[in-house]
């Protein structure tokens, strides 16, 4: 960002800023058809242009979070670059630049206005880079050359092609203030070029008609000389207004304009970054033009810093295993960013400590599953690459990893006190992670080996169970030892799914034989219960008070149960609502397949009167369980990058020998589109790429009640209620307005203030009069409120308290509103239960942040007395010699005046 403190990076089809001084990262609304391929931001940092694959352009307002404007450029392009100015912008397609009108503050019909397009690569361009005063650009080339282009309608320089390369330009960089140039090409080849002009020596040409008339009369002048310029030509519609110019590049040398000298380039040196015998494919660079910086990433990793032109290597190290696609650096050049897209890594290094100021990664296979804590401030995943990543919900970044399994991560669970990790694996592990001191210190196996598909922990945390898709078996684990307490046989297929109720001791476990059993953990581990269902199990799960039980089958029904009497409550037919789409590769149509698709993960909403369902879809749909109808569908992403996510094939992919997707072309040279491999399902562990598949693999919802999330293909995903874009008055009447409400606060009628203003429901009203309330007032106020307001008023102090810096103010409404109607709340503690657990979870970030700042106040407090105390001590010493010293001196002189009188 301008700033420096940020750094935005595309993530799929969307755009995410990674806030690096405040550590917090946001997913901008925002989104494009398919992946995004690049992206520019504005000199003032306002504006930005994302570009995905196929062309189709957004202009973003990175300040109002809002699509200013929709563009398609036809074709895929490679760069987009604004002037330092701001004034242009150049995009880079095929082998043409084109150069566009910068959106302004005048409001436009067409924010995207094309001035010229600049024609001269024999091949696909590759990157931009401008002159300090937006005079020229220079474009990098397949072709192995570097076009440097006027952006006005220079005399001396129209266009001016430079080679002595080998292979494609990665880079391409104009020194500071000057046209001198560096070229960096992918054979790992670095070329310094001197101009004989200064940016101030440009001088501007004649017009094209002006010229026209000069070169006339010197033709009639000069006979039998030919001029063939055809360099600058205007394109002229029919209705006679100029669109556009054209500036065609040619093999040939610009015709001079007399009494100016034409541009000239020469090579002053030539360097190479690989050593004699070594081939590192140059994949990435980057140039600071202040501190005269060159970062080069390369496709083992490595990256190396140079300063320029004498290139000098500052450092080189090795951040990664995979191929370095995009470096960039912040306005100091202190700090470089380095995106990895092979494993979904972003890292933030300064050059001069040599540290990391930032570092993610993400799953870079399959997501499989995901659980919240019980305060709803961490999530934990686990995914296909065997890792387990915590993330703070907060702030939205993964803040420990762990790696120990050696397979995939099947399921995860948090156990109740919310400092043990709990994950089962197909490496046939149980591993608990401390979240204290962050390592693996339970593993927990069968006696022979097992593949574990599902797990659960009970609520107290001392059982462990995990289900074993290949023996049909359950086995049950002590937290506390480690030991194997038993073994639970009984299914006759794979054990899909495993969950404890939270008030009781009854493990509910569902396998593909159509069974649903409930295990009494205290009866000897017997089977309490056998619910049969009419397709094979593939999801379960307790509602929070635990007296009811949600099961998907393989059918597409969600089928609710009493646990007590086993009988059957009600049920959803739920398959037309996942709406699935058709796979490219698929042979018949989406309404066929979806036949065969079904929901394969439920979740509860916290005050358990909804459910959440998802699976092979995009879509994740809530139910009202009491009316059994739909409530609302999530489409979670409108990516055409992955696969079946439209309903009805491409007819432009058809062809009279089948579909293009089927077609294997381009395998191995990093382009082209790759297929699965036959029978390959969740992903290809093979070198092939392939397209990869919508699905959700999991879902949780929030104990705070505010939030949802789910773990798909596009990743991990957060919904989460904000009330405060929202206008819901309560109660509404005519005599409720901002005016009357704080004609009561000048009346001192603080509770029918705050009454007003909730009937309004105006969030920044409620804070105003919130706040205005003496501190000796609040126990006054409280008592008085209905008890209908007393939820609100409740809800909002915790949603508030989180993002307050007044704490002991709005902790005292919380401490009175619990104090005076804590009995009330009690009874109906259902309702009130998520906003308790939302109240809790701000007053635990803020006591974890105001922990680590007192601890390190009373730190430095100790230093400072322990240090007073050593130099106190110290003084005191020496007084105490210097006054020893002092008596002896005086006995030395009596001594002497004695022995003189004598």
């Amino acid at each position: 960002s301008k700033d420096g403190n940020s750094v935005i990076s595309p993530v799929g089809n969307r755009i995410s800023v990674f806030d690096l001084k405040n550590n917090k990262s946001e997913t901008l609304p925002a989104s494009t058809t398919k992946n995004i391929s690049c992206l520019g931001i504005s000199p003032d940092g306002n504006l930005a242009i994302l570009i995905d694959e196929d062309g189709a352009a957004i202009l973003v307002s990175l300040v109002t979070r809002a699509v200013l404007h929709h563009h398609h450029f036809h074709s895929p392009v490679h760069s987009v670059s604004f002037s330092p100015d701001g004034r242009k912008f150049v995009i880079t397609k095929e082998n043409v630049a084109l150069m566009y009108h910068a959106p302004g503050r005048n409001r436009e019909f067409n924010a995207f206005a094309l001035d010229k397009s600049y024609y001269g690569p024999f091949d696909e361009t590759t990157c931009i880079d401008w002159t300090d005063d937006s005079k020229c650009f220079a474009v990098g080339s397949k072709d192995m050359t570097t076009w440097i282009f006027g952006a006005q309608r220079w005399a001396n320089l129209i266009y001016y092609s430079l080679g002595g390369h080998k292979d494609i330009i990665v880079g391409c960089f104009f020194e500071n203030d000057s046209l001198d140039m560096y070229t960096v090409s992918q054979e790992g080849t670095l070329c310094v070029w001197e101009s004989d002009t200064e940016l101030e020596g440009l001088r501007k040409g004649p017009k094209y008609s002006e010229r026209k008339k000069m070169e006339e009369e010197k033709k009639k002048r000069e006979e039998g000389e030919s001029n063939e310029d055809d360099d600058v030509e205007d394109i002229v519609g029919e209705d006679g207004e100029t669109r556009g110019d054209v500036i065609k590049g040619s093999a040939d040398t610009p015709k001079q304009v007399e009494g100016i000298k034409n541009v000239c380039y020469s090579q002053r040196s030539k360097h190479y970054f690989n050593k004699a015998g070594d081939f590192n494919k140059l994949t990435a660079a980057a140039f600071h033009k202040k501190t005269h910086i060159l970062v080069t990433g390369f496709a083992s990793g490595a990256f190396h810093l140079h300063e320029l032109p004498e290139f000098d290597l500052i450092h080189s190290l090795s951040i990664s295993d995979q191929r370095i696609s995009t470096i960039a650096m912040n306005p100091t050049g202190d700090w470089i960013g380095f995106g990895c897209s092979g494993l979904g890594q972003l890292l933030v290094w300064e050059w001069q400590s040599e540290s990391y100021v930032f570092k993610q990664q993400g799953h870079f296979n399959n997501m499989n599953s995901l659980a919240y804590s019980p305060d709803g401030q961490y999530l934990v995943t686990g995914g296909d690459d065997g890792k387990v990543k915590m993330w703070n919900t907060n702030s939205g970044l993964c803040f420990v990893t762990f790696t120990e399994h050696s397979s995939s991560v099947t399921n995860v669970a948090f156990t109740s006190s919310g400092f043990v990790v709990v994950s089962a694996s197909l490496d046939g592990t149980v591993r608990a992670f401390d979240l204290h001191r962050y390592r693996n210190f339970r593993t927990m196996t069968s006696p022979r080996p097992a593949q574990f598909s599902s797990l659960a922990v009970d609520s107290s945390g001392e059982l462990v169970c995990a289900g074993s898709q290949d023996s049909f078996e359950i086995f049950l684990w002590s937290m506390q030892t480690g030991r194997l307490l038993e073994v639970l046989s009984g299914h006759e297929g794979p054990v899909s799914n495993l969950c404890f109720s939270p008030v009781q001791s009854v493990l509910a476990s569902v396998s593909w034989d159509k069974t649903v059993r409930l295990w009494d953990m205290l009866d000897s581990w017997q089977t309490k219960e056998t619910l049969r269902l009419t397709s094979d199990g593939l999801a379960v799960t307790y509602r929070p008070d635990g007296q009811e039980l949600a099961v998907a089958s393989l059918d597409g029904e969600i089928t609710f149960w009493t646990p007590q009497t086993g009988g059957q409550t009600g049920s959803i037919a739920g398959r037309h609502d996942l709406q699935m789409g058709r796979k490219e590769t698929e042979k018949i149509t989406a309404k066929q397949s979806a036949k065969g698709k079904s929901f394969t993960s439920l979740c509860y909403s916290a005050d358990g009167e909804s459910i959440l369902a998802g699976g092979q879809s995009k879509f994740v749909c809530i139910y009202n369980i009491k009316e059994h109808v739909l409530m609302k569908k999530f489409e979670i992403s409108c990516n055409l990058s992955l696969d079946a996510m439209e309903e009805f094939l491409d007819r432009r992919k058809m062809t009279e020998f089948g579909s293009l997707s089927l077609v294997d072309e381009g395998t191995g040279d990093g382009d082209g589109v790759e297929l699965s491999l036959p029978g390959v399902k969740r992903g290809d562990m093979s070198s092939r790429r392939f397209i990869p598949e919508i699905r959700v693999s999991s879902l949780c919802f929030s104990p705070t009640g505010r939030s949802w999330a789910a773990a798909s293909t596009e990743g991990l995903l957060i919904y989460s209620l904000d009330a405060s874009l929202v206008f819901d008055p309560y109660d509404l009447d005519m005599d409720v307005t901002p005016a009357s409400i704080r004609q009561q606060m000048k009346k001192k009628e603080w509770a029918s203030a705050i009454l007003l203003s909730f009937r309004l429901n105006e969030m920044p009203l409620i804070r105003e009069v919130l706040e205005a309330v003496p501190y000796d007032q609040i126990t006054v106020v409280c008592s008085s409120l209905p008890d209908v307001y007393v939820d609100k008023l409740l809800n909002f102090v915790a949603s508030t308290l989180e993002k307050s810096n007044h704490l002991q103010f709005y902790l005292s409404w919380a401490q009175c509103l619990l104090t005076l109607h804590g009995q009330k709340l009690k009874n109906r503690s259902g309702a009130v239960l998520p906003t308790v657990q939302q109240l809790l979870k701000s007053i635990q970030r803020h006591s974890d942040d105001l922990s680590k700042l007192c601890d390190w106040n009373i730190y430095n407090i100790r230093y400072a007395a322990a240090l007073s105390k050593q130099r106190g001590m110290k003084r005191t010493a020496a007084e105490s010699l210097s006054d020893e010293e002092e008596e002896e001196e005086e006995e030395m002189s009596h001594f002497l005046l004695m022995w003189s009188s004598r």
